[in-house]
């Protein structure tokens, strides 16, 4: 049966790497391409010049009974938190499936939202409701949600490695797992500003101690962590280097095991042999996140890349979307990418 979908948010980079997974998906039919209010009747080629020919169409103004009206049964949504917020608790009410790639349900303490996303949290109640949307971690809660939360990209990249090794118990829970990842320019949106220009863009840490996916990741992980991310001077990917002192009497071999146990059954993780190392290239425009690991002692470092517009964001919102309406959950998804 042919889902019907509605993308919002199609002017930003994860709203258009969605238009081009959905319309390849051979369940969905794309009903609806909605932005601001500004972008109203643009047409699609204007607004996002790499999908002329691939989907043609006006974009129309996001509001939830326009959405409704194009019936749309599952909108998903790249748009700023707030925005989500506002708009899903009313696409919920017309009963419209919502899947959202922001931050504004992944957190399940509404006092967070203030703190680290600078907002008061209008609907507090739809907190409980919303999945988060990472099949691999908890797919049977997925089945049949009406909204999800769809994970950060850099979440992603920390997530998966960590909450296997955490739920196996071979992390030393007297010691913090240090987080570093590195982001390409994507990340930061297709707004423009000095720091990723073209002539400026460099290889730099930000918002370090203060980054507000730290308690989404700390939420997931099952263990405490410092996370500091960088800014890449590359298009997209993601690259985490995470530092773990394994609890006493652990090994290499023992986090392999947990790893190797824990996704060999799942298609978009990729544990690589010992001695070869993941990369950004390798995954660019798929949905894989590949890992690698490599112990001194009790010392392990575990590495994973991933695409931060894919795994990381559009591609995971999909996977979980299949999740919930018990489609393969590979629909849509490319099986092969390209270094970008």
């Amino acid at each position: 049966m042919t889902h019907r979908a509605a993308i919002v948010g199609v002017s930003g980079y994860t709203g258009q790497e969605l238009v081009r997974l959905v319309v390849s998906h051979p369940e969905l039919d794309l009903v609806g391409l909605f932005g601001s209010s500004t972008r109203s009747g643009e047409p699609i080629g204007d607004v996002a010049p790499g999908l002329r020919g691939v989907v043609e169409g006006e974009v129309r103004a996001g509001t939830a009974s326009a959405i409704a009206h194009a019936g749309a049964e599952v909108a998903f949504l790249a748009t700023p938190h707030e925005a989500s917020v506002g708009l899903a608790g009313d696409l919920l009410d017309a009963g419209v499936r919502v899947v959202d790639l922001s931050a504004a349900f992944r957190l399940q303490e509404a006092s967070l939202y203030p703190r680290f996303y600078g907002f008061d949290h209008a609907r507090p109640d739809l907190l409980a409701e919303a999945v988060y949307g990472m099949p691999e971690l908890d797919r049977s809660r997925l089945r049949g949600a009406r909204l999800l939360a769809s994970p950060g990209c850099y979440p992603t990249s920390a997530v998966l490695p960590i909450a296997a090794l955490a739920s196996a118990g071979l992390i030393d829970g007297g010691r913090r797992v240090i987080i570093d990842s590195t982001s390409g320019v994507s990340g930061a949106g297709r707004g423009a500003n000095a720091r990723t220009s073209f002539c400026e863009v460099s290889q730099s840490p930000y918002a370090v101690l203060t980054h507000r996916h730290q308690p989404e990741i700390d939420a997931y992980c099952g263990t405490e962590t410092i996370f500091t991310p960088h800014l890449g001077p590359y298009a997209r990917g993601i690259c985490s280097t995470i530092h773990i002192q394994l609890a006493q009497g652990c090994s290499e071999d023992d986090a392999r095991s947990a790893l190797h146990d824990a996704y060999k059954s799942e298609r978009f993780v990729r544990l690589l042999p010992s001695g070869v190392w993941p990369s950004v290239a390798a995954v660019c425009q798929t949905n894989y996140v590949d890992f690698a690991l490599a112990a001194r002692g009790s010392h392990l470092i575990l590495v994973s890349c991933l695409d931060n517009l894919v795994k990381g964001a559009s591609g995971q919102a999909l996977q979980a979307f299949n999740a919930s309406v018990g489609l393969d959950e590979s629909l849509g998804l490319p099986a092969i990418g390209g270094a970008s």
